[in-house]
């Protein structure tokens, strides 16, 4: 029996609904990162006492910081998401780019945005 090139229609259907519950997900990371960077729905120090506030500037910077570190690589899971779904539509998806094999089912289900097979990742 000759190896598979791709995966079915059925296959693409299971693994594009995966990363769509992944992106929604990821989204809402995202929105509560960026809420927490802008602090739009938190009081903050701005309404108690001058010591306190002195006192938590920062901790205040360093959580902004950690959250936009944070909110820039959850952006970027995001773009890898789309891309994946891309894939899906393309029918290319799960094949490794550097190999050109399938990228087995159940590195796909952990890390549906993968490109390259473990074999390629070993290789590197």
């Amino acid at each position: 029996m000759a190896e598979k090139t791709r995966y079915s229609d059925a296959e693409l259907e299971e693994f594009k609904a995966l990363i769509l519950d992944k992106l929604e997900k990821a989204k809402r990371d995202y929105e509560l990162l960026k809420a927490n960077i802008t602090h739009s729905d938190d009081n903050d120090t701005m309404d108690t006492s001058p010591t306190f506030k002195v006192l938590e500037e920062g901790a205040a910077v360093l959580s902004k910081e950690e959250s936009g570190r944070l909110a820039q690589r959850q952006m970027k899971f995001i773009q890898h998401l789309d891309a994946a779904l891309i894939r899906c539509e393309n029918k290319t998806y799960g094949i490794c780019r550097e190999t050109g094999k399938l990228i087995p089912k159940e590195r796909l289900k952990a890390v549906p945005h993968a490109t390259l097979s473990i074999e390629a990742k070993e290789n590197r």
